[in-house]
């Protein structure tokens, strides 16, 4: 196979790539704030918030991304809501982004050592600054590692906007691989590019947990 082929076929696919980086970017933005308010109520003391909270995060946990897009790109214009296929797909896996961030998100702010609540009381603030400002913060840097590894996740999980016809990495190696009948080829190209972004940021998440987690010097 001619080295020219090679490269014909890799700038094809980064238009893809592009746009599996900014799906991934949207359903961030969805998910973490989502993940973050699950988070609050699976540790609200309020009974009914919290069995709510519960029951919302296990049944979007329980539902097969690939079934949550198909619900919100074929189900929601039956109640009058359309969105497009792009959105649809960081929409749907914003909240199973979130659902399954709000465990880790509840951790580490559980996490968040008593004094640092203790002081901010004594400095007058009140609950919700308190939460915002201080511990809601140091929360997000104890589960930053677990967080990078779920965004690693979900960057994969873009693939499944090809199920819609999003034309994100695998649609346009899977449409280049039909014109040219080169399946095994293109879609290993594919696979490499995956690969090339998610070790990288994998070892990126491990260096995270294991420097956090050496004894102070």
């Amino acid at each position: 196979m001619p080295a020219d082929t090679w490269l014909i076929w890799f700038a094809d696919l980064m238009p893809g790539l592009l746009l599996s980086l900014q799906l991934t970017a949207v359903l961030l933005v969805i998910g973490l704030p989502l993940g973050t308010v699950f988070a609050t109520g699976l540790g609200s003391r309020n009974r009914a918030i919290r069995y709510v909270t519960v029951t919302v995060v296990e049944i979007s946990r329980g539902i097969p991304a690939l079934v949550l897009l198909y619900i919100v790109y074929f189900g929601l214009p039956q109640v009058s809501l359309s969105l497009d296929a792009f959105f649809s797909a960081s929409v749907a896996l914003g909240l199973s982004f979130g659902a399954y961030s709000s465990a880790a998100i509840r951790s580490g702010i559980d996490a968040v050592h008593p004094g640092q609540r203790e002081a901010s009381r004594a400095l007058g603030l009140r609950h919700g600054d308190e939460f915002f400002r201080v511990v809601l913060p140091q929360a997000m840097k104890i589960v930053t590692p677990p967080l990078l590894g779920w965004a690693i996740i979900y960057f994969q999980a873009t693939s499944l906007a090809f199920a819609i016809a999003v034309p994100e990495l695998l649609s346009r190696a899977y449409t280049l691989a039909t014109q040219n009948f080169q399946y095994f080829t293109i879609l290993s190209m594919a696979a490499v590019i995956y690969a090339a972004i998610s070790i990288p940021a994998s070892l990126f998440a491990d260096y995270l947990a294991n420097r956090r987690s050496r004894p102070a010097t």
